[in-house]
């Protein structure tokens, strides 16, 4: 809204300088009152959602699952209970690619009869999971370990490409991470692509 009268603010607006920086406008009756309006209903809420990232806070901590996966390179405390509750129980998933197949980052695949093409990732499935996996791709692959992998695939394929390889290798390592904290007498051991 503020944008709109030409102000303009490289910071948070929510923060103590920045709600000092919104209180010095120049701004008409009507857009000061949406402004205050706005801020007091952010405050108003400010109890409730500092009470769930305290308990966000708490579950991360006490889970051994989440421990293990902010292990990976661009996976916090969020990231890791969001692919926990699209996940569900690991052992679902026969192997990593199926679990792929879950998050929708495996490639849609079409041609006549001889001829196989590889199209655009599916987009079928959990599109929280996806969300999750493509930010934090997007941390990892300035990582020591995906780099290299990154900088080569974007050079041939793209930045896009690259950026859903670098999450398809981040779920890859998770779903091995996984079943690797899974009782022994759980079953057979999985069968590793």
């Amino acid at each position: 809204m503020v944008a709109d009268y030409g102000y303009d603010r490289a910071g948070s607006y929510l923060s103590g300088p920045g709600r000092g920086w919104l209180a010095g406008l120049d701004l008409p009756a009507v857009s000061r009152e949406i402004v205050t309006g706005a801020l007091t209903v952010i405050d108003g809420l400010a109890p409730l959602t500092g009470r769930i990232d305290s308990e966000l806070h708490a579950r991360a901590k006490a889970g051994p699952r989440v421990k293990v996966l902010t292990t990976l390179p661009g996976v916090g405390e969020f990231t890791a209970l969001v692919m926990l509750a699209e996940i569900g129980d690991i052992t679902r998933f026969g192997s990593s690619r199926k679990l792929a197949s879950r998050a929708g980052l495996t490639p849609t695949v079409r041609g006549p009869d001889r001829t196989v093409r590889h199209g655009h990732i599916s987009g079928q499935g959990s599109a929280w999971l996806r969300w999750a996996l493509v930010q934090s791709a997007q941390t990892a692959r300035r990582s020591p370990e995906f780099a290299a992998g990154y900088a080569a695939i974007a050079a041939r394929r793209g930045t896009k490409i690259a950026t859903i390889a670098i999450a398809r290798k981040l779920l890859a390592r998770a779903w091995h991470l996984l079943h690797d904290l899974e009782p022994a007498d759980a079953g057979p051991p999985p069968r590793r692509p």
